[in-house]
């Protein structure tokens, strides 16, 4: 069965992104589930994965990481991303989907990791 896994680089400091906040959500239509919130830990990774086991389904979700507390603990203010929202669909539920975001505070990338 698979899961999913995320993890923050700092690209700006060349670090993990500590104590994010992140929300997953499945799309269902127009409509927005809240599945489960974490925090990052001091390697920028969730302590479990954000989706396993029966939960684990094809489907659309999004990702909110909430970055703007995380930079302004830095003392840095971040006017123009205050979250990242990522889209994402899930087509084959046995396999480990990784959603990695590398941030600054003025841009983000993402890709589909293993």
């Amino acid at each position: 069965m698979g899961k999913l896994t995320t993890h923050i680089l700092d690209t700006s400091l060349g670090t993990p992104a500590q104590e994010v906040e992140i929300n997953l959500y499945k799309r269902n239509d127009s409509s927005l589930e809240l599945i489960k919130s974490a925090q990052t830990n001091e390697d920028g990774r969730c302590n479990e994965p954000m989706l396993s086991g029966a939960e684990f389904s094809e489907g659309c979700y999004e990702i909110e990481f909430l970055i703007d507390q995380y930079y302004l603990s830095k003392g840095i203010e971040c006017p123009f991303l205050k979250d990242v929202v990522i889209r994402f669909y899930i087509a084959n539920s046995d396999e480990h989907y990784h959603v990695p975001l590398l941030i600054s505070p003025y841009g983000y990338s993402t890709y589909k990791g293993s």
